[in-house]
């Protein structure tokens, strides 16, 4: 029988060495030594070089140098006392020390030295939740700060550039409303601009999802007492001044634990709440100890946001104005080219609005015509005052 063809032989099977054969092949298919080693070189330069166009600076893995023990699974972890030293490059100096009980003293803690770049999470997973920054409740999950000290703030907060000029945050709310209003936005809208959402919307983690897929920071609306209430009323779950704080705080976790991913609460309505110290106190205090940011709408002027906030050392952020107060295109634009002018007086401004269709595609176009002149679009997490990076 004629000697069966290469092609038609199953492979591995019915071929005898020869002589002359090595192990790199036999006869005619011989592969020199020194080919095999330049190959392989190849292969190493390739992949480093992938390696290292691979390599996305705000994902690098910290350097963690001490840790407290872990926690126990599903445990609330206890209030901590966090102090951040920055030093020479850039580098944190995170020193997390828990706070002693009634009548105790407080024991473990510990030190973590890390990378600033290292906190925020990769984007490409940015629409799962950090387990270490969830805590698992009756209400749901409620975010906490983690055993290390990072905090969701800085964890979900998307990447911009640092640069010294004149920036811009906008904040468009109401999102998880009307599905077919928040599809639009989350389609329409930059990745750049921020999005709030209503606690009291539908579907709030999927829409929470699709806005972090698209590379977008994200807000929670908390319901607070406006001066009118109950005859205007912000809706379920709402803070109200004449609650007891449990009951308050209660409500507001029930608020929390309608999504994940967020940095920062903002209040929806409120102008009654906010201006009671006693009433708005213990929010704030819960809200820095969860590693929380705070958004003050700016609409009261007797809103005692600022106070707590730095009392708390946590968090702040306060807009400038309304875009959208007047639903007009060339009233919205014209509101928009007053934050530009803000921003380069002062470096930096903020503007919220809802997500109306009239707003959303001002909010687009101007965007793209401010970048040309100059002007960066950032998320709020890039222009809060933060006690702990200073």
């Amino acid at each position: 029988m004629p000697d069966q063809k290469d092609i038609d032989r199953p492979l591995g099977q019915g071929q005898k060495p020869r002589a002359g054969d090595d192990f790199r092949g036999a006869g005619r298919f011989r592969i020199p030594a020194g080919s095999v080693l330049v190959g392989l070189a190849a292969l190493v330069v390739v992949g480093a070089s992938a390696m290292i166009a691979l390599r996305e600076q705000p994902f690098r893995q910290p350097e963690v140098v001490a840790v407290p023990e872990n926690p126990v699974p599903n445990a609330q972890p206890p209030r901590t006392e966090t102090q951040v030293t920055r030093q020479p490059g850039g580098a944190q100096i995170i020193r997390v020390q828990p706070r002693a009980g009634e009548g105790g003293t407080a024991e473990g803690g510990g030190i973590v030295v890390r990378d600033p770049s290292a906190l925020q999470q990769d984007l490409r997973v940015a629409h799962l939740p950090d387990r270490a920054l969830v805590e698992d409740s009756e209400t749901g999950p409620l975010p906490q700060r983690a055993a290390d000290g990072r905090r969701p703030f800085d964890v979900y907060a998307r990447p911009w550039s640092g640069a010294r000029g004149a920036r811009v945050a906008i904040i468009i709310g109401g999102l998880a409303v009307s599905q077919t209003g928040t599809q639009t936005a989350i389609a329409k809208l930059p990745a750049e601009v921020t999005l709030a959402f209503a606690s009291g919307g539908n579907s709030v983690g999927r829409w929470m999802q699709e806005g972090r897929r698209k590379g977008h920071e994200i807000v929670l609306q908390l319901p607070m007492e406006p001066f009118d209430y109950p005859n205007v009323d912000p809706g379920r779950n709402t803070l109200t001044v004449d609650a007891a704080p449990d009951d308050n705080l209660q409500a507001m976790r029930r608020v929390l634990s309608r999504t994940t991913n967020y940095t920062t609460v903002m209040n929806y309505m409120g102008a009654r709440f906010t201006a009671d110290e006693q009433a708005l106190g213990p929010v704030m205090r819960e809200l820095a100890a969860r590693g929380l940011g705070y958004l003050d709408d700016g609409s009261s002027a007797r809103s005692r946001a600022p106070e707590l906030a730095a009392q708390e050392r946590m968090p702040l952020a306060i807009a400038d104005t309304q875009i959208d107060a007047v639903q007009d295109r060339t009233a919205i634009l014209k509101k928009l080219d007053e934050l530009e002018a803000t921003a380069r007086a002062k470096g930096s401004a903020i503007g919220i609005g809802s997500a109306f269709d009239l707003t959303v595609d001002a909010v687009a176009a101007w965007v793209d015509e401010a970048k040309m002149r100059g002007i960066e679009i950032v998320p709020v997490s890039a222009v809060a005052n933060d006690p702990e990076k200073r």
